[in-house]
């Protein structure tokens, strides 16, 4: 069978091609200025000491350290330690399943996620982020056909809602992650939602390694990219970075640089936002292999004129 003639013209349809997204990035991204993090593996609750290390490994964005949303002075340490060192917080995890099938575990995950939320808008990091469930009996993420009912969509916009309203942010977004199992997992499908739960506070956060779930998207992922943020990227607020490396008949993670995600054109689309996304680098197991994926991004970002100093 011809393989090549099944493919979509994705040029026709309105994606960029990876030299077309590297053509616009010279004539528009060159020059930005991007913040990259990552975790850190100093052992200290120290705040001033936990800043130093992500300048010294040359990140100027991080997760949220380690804090409760009652301990208020630790919070004003955090955040006067880290403008200290122009590091900005982007990020506070909440991963939890927010449709749970138990309703007792749903509930108190609901109450999490707004806490998780409550402290992303006290500390001033600039997203909340989690993603929205699933309804399979035992795996947080995974695939229920239920996902796709008119029942996860009504109940994803009801919970987004709810945690938004009983916080209202003024600095920090709420935000989901695209996934493969479950809603949202498109870029039409996020924009559906961000038309339904239609509050300011709920903004886009992209890991363009959840939606490449397909051969043909993880051949073509620099048009996957680009139509990512050519449609989201008004509201994406921080974005993901990992790799993906085809094995048989799946994809799995791997360290930026040895896979086949097109960092040039997923950092020329971030570079292309009017206020660029920190870009945080995850799910590595050891500070060497966080060194490797950092150097990657920066050597990639050095040979398209976009600087993370």
């Amino acid at each position: 069978m011809n393989t090549k003639s099944r493919m979509p013209d994705l040029t026709r349809r309105g994606f960029l091609s990876a030299t077309g997204a590297l053509a616009m990035s010279r004539a528009g991204g060159a020059g930005q200025t991007l913040r990259l993090g990552g975790p850190i593996f100093l052992k200290t609750d120290d705040p001033a000491e936990i800043a130093r290390e992500h300048r010294r490994l040359g990140y100027r964005a991080a997760y949220c350290p380690k804090v409760s949303l009652n301990e208020t002075a630790r919070i004003q340490e955090i955040q006067k330690a880290f403008a200290a060192q122009d590091v900005i917080i982007a990020e506070v995890g909440a991963w939890v399943n927010m449709l749970d099938p138990d309703l007792e575990k749903r509930k108190a995950n609901l109450a999490y996620v707004t806490e998780r939320l409550a402290l992303a808008e006290a500390i001033g990091a600039r997203n909340c982020v989690d993603i929205a469930g699933s309804f399979h009996p035992t795996q947080w993420d995974g695939p229920d056909p239920r996902n796709y009912s008119a029942e996860f969509y009504d109940a994803t916009v009801g919970n987004c809602r709810k945690v938004i309203d009983a916080v209202k942010p003024k600095r920090a977004k709420f935000t989901l992650e695209m996934m493969p199992w479950c809603p949202p997992d498109s870029p039409d499908g996020y924009l559906k939602l961000l038309k339904a739960i239609d509050r300011p506070a709920f903004g886009v956060h992209i890991d363009i390694c959840n939606i490449i779930d397909t051969a043909e998207r993880f051949f073509h992922n620099a048009e996957v990219i680009q139509e990512c943020f050519r449609k989201l990227g008004r509201w994406v607020v921080s974005c993901h970075a990992k790799d993906l490396v085809g094995r048989r008949v799946h994809l799995i993670e791997t360290i930026p640089g040895r896979g086949g995600i097109d960092y040039r054109a997923y950092l020329q689309a971030i570079a292309s936002l009017s206020q660029a996304a920190p870009l945080m680098l995850e799910h590595l197991s050891l500070p060497e292999e966080y060194d490797e994926g950092r150097q990657y991004i920066l050597r990639v970002a050095g040979e398209v004129g976009i600087s993370f100093a």
